[in-house]
């Protein structure tokens, strides 16, 4: 069993329950991350500041928290963060939801407006697109137009993701169809949407599907300008 599953192996139901995307905060540029909770603790890797983790919370830890991230490189990191050196996407100001139903969810403040659209999916007409890999004694249908295929545990796609657009301060950004098209079975309900004033920074996030389906997405929105995504497993 590797080092990452070992972590989280352990993990409490509230564990799990307060988990959330964090951004690294550190003046050196990047922060190390450390086999247990204690700084006397063995360097696993280094993440540089400002990049997005997905952080578990407890007080158990004292004043750490196990994060894990995903490198442009796709290597895994897991391990012990001081909390100092992160600071939570939940922090910052969240935008409120003013409408909500099954294809829709709107949120808006003074200078944040955003709306995300979503609908059924229609798998006969894309089945296509759907690729699969053969391991040794069993086949995963695990890919969507050429990307990792998110939501789905086996099962054809309920639903997906068909537009999310922002309006900050009078600027409209919105996030280009590639970086929606392989994320399915959304949950609205678990929609958030967090704005850093200080940085013009805009968070756009949610925890889809469900059971070994389940995924966690962060949007980041900066100065008008998308950055990119982060999509991870929240368990």
């Amino acid at each position: 069993m590797n080092h990452k599953y070992l972590l989280l192996l352990f993990l409490t139901i509230s564990q799990f329950a307060n988990a959330q995307f964090a951004k690294i905060i550190d003046k050196d540029g990047y922060v190390n991350v450390r086999e247990q909770a204690t700084l006397n603790s063995a360097i696993v890797s280094k993440i540089a500041a400002d990049e997005i983790v997905y952080a578990f919370p407890d007080e158990q830890f004292g004043n750490w928290v196990i994060v894990d991230y995903t490198d442009n490189q796709e290597k895994n990191i897991t391990g012990y963060v001081h909390n100092s050196r992160i600071k939570f996407v939940g922090s910052y100001m969240q935008i409120p939801n003013i409408s909500f139903d099954d294809n829709s969810t709107t949120f808006r403040s003074k200078d944040v407006a955003v709306e995300i659209r979503s609908n059924k999916f229609d798998y006969e007409k894309n089945k296509k697109y759907f690729s699969s890999t053969t391991y040794e004694d069993y086949t995963v249908t695990d890919k969507f137009k050429g990307q990792k295929l998110w939501g789905t545990d086996g099962e054809p796609p309920t639903s997906h993701y068909t537009s999310i657009k922002a309006t900050i301060k009078g600027r409209s950004v919105q996030i280009p169809e590639k970086e929606i098209e392989n994320l399915f079975n959304f949950n609205n309900e678990f929609a958030a949407c967090y704005y850093d004033d200080r940085d013009d920074i805009l968070y756009i996030t949610s925890v889809n599907s469900d059971g070994a389906g389940g995924y966690a997405i962060l949007f980041t929105i900066e100065k008008g300008n998308y950055k990119g995504r982060v999509v991870t497993i929240p368990f």
